[in-house]
């Protein structure tokens, strides 16, 4: 595996020209403490992986059909991204930049093994609400203006899935979409695909990966596709990064249908992974040196450009499914 190189950090904590975000449904959320480098790139191959034949590689070609009539202009649709110190976070994909809009304050509560509860992934729906669940395996909406957080009414520990990736995709074509987990299987919870109602907070089973994967991330795209982030090597007991692969998944039984493998590991158990697809391109955010790496990875051509690193860990990250594809 390629050696990875830090970068200059670029955080950014003003708002950024017109950059203001999506529209934001807030109804149910309370105001309750919300706080108010880039160029450097390397070339990476699928061989810099590893040969990986079995799956046909990821075509991320649009569909120009897609219902985009409810969507903002492109520079409104943000990647956001929370970190494991509650912080929330705009990403700016085009210049890199991060802004920080405010710092989670989220009535989490701590169980019998999770002493200190943080924040494990976040999904964003087409009107700039965030869902984060928590290590807890509690589930929470999110501000995406301001970092104000509500309880929801999920039930924790649904079908065995404790805590798990998460992404929106649309149903067909929109601008209908659907809430998807990727359980991680930790504890002995479940590692398969589900998804889970965000009016009623019911979580459905929807089938066992195939071939399985592990500790997979999850975002959608407009035009009704779902991509995982993920490895399929248990965590090394010594805590050394493992491959990793991008995969298109069939969101009806959880079979993986396409997959590229990255020329970059996945992070060690413990630490922050994230991704999302913006502009054609997937972003991963992962943490090798402590600190978050942001690299773009473009499906097109292998290649992988590093975009920007902060000091923060970033464990989740969401993506609304009227992003520019």
């Amino acid at each position: 595996m390629p050696k990875l190189r830090r970068l200059a950090i670029v955080l950014v904590v003003a708002a950024c020209g017109s950059r203001t975000g999506l529209p934001i449904d807030d109804e149910g959320l309370t105001t309750d403490n919300p706080d108010g480098s880039k160029d450097g790139s390397h070339d990476g191959t699928f061989e810099d992986a590893g040969d990986e034949d079995a799956l046909p590689g990821l075509d991320v070609q649009p569909n120009p059909d897609v219902v985009r009539t409810d969507c903002p202009d492109a520079e409104a649709t943000l990647i956001y991204v929370v970190a494991d110190n509650n912080n929330l976070y705009s990403f700016f994909p085009t210049d890199g930049t991060f802004t920080l809009i405010g710092r989670l304050a989220c009535p989490a509560h701590p169980t019998p093994t999770v002493a200190t509860p943080a924040p494990f992934s976040m999904a964003v729906d087409r009107k700039g609400k965030a869902f984060v669940v928590f290590n807890t395996g509690e589930l929470f909406q999110v501000s995406t203006a301001t970092a104000a957080c509500a309880a929801t009414s999920y039930q924790v520990d649904q079908g065995g899935f404790q805590t798990f990736g998460m992404g929106f995709s649309t149903d067909f074509l929109g601008p209908s979409e659907t809430l998807f987990i990727a359980g991680d299987g930790t504890n002995g919870g479940a590692s398969g695909l589900g998804s889970i109602n965000t009016q009623t907070f019911k979580l459905s089973i929807l089938g066992a990966f195939n071939p399985p994967i592990q500790r997979g991330e999850l975002t959608g795209t407009g035009d009704g596709r779902l991509f995982s982030f993920y490895t399929k090597d248990p965590t090394d007991p010594q805590g050394d990064p493992v491959p990793a692969f991008i995969g298109e998944i069939d969101k009806t039984n959880g079979r993986v249908v396409a997959e590229s493998p990255l020329p970059f590991p996945q992070v060690s158990q413990g630490q922050g992974w994230a991704f999302g697809f913006w502009g054609g391109d997937f972003y991963t955010f992962t943490a090798p040196n402590g600190g978050t790496l942001v690299q773009r990875y473009r499906p097109g051509d292998g290649t992988v450009t590093d975009i920007a690193n902060t000091n923060d860990v970033i464990v989740g990250a969401g993506v609304s499914t009227c992003a520019p594809q």
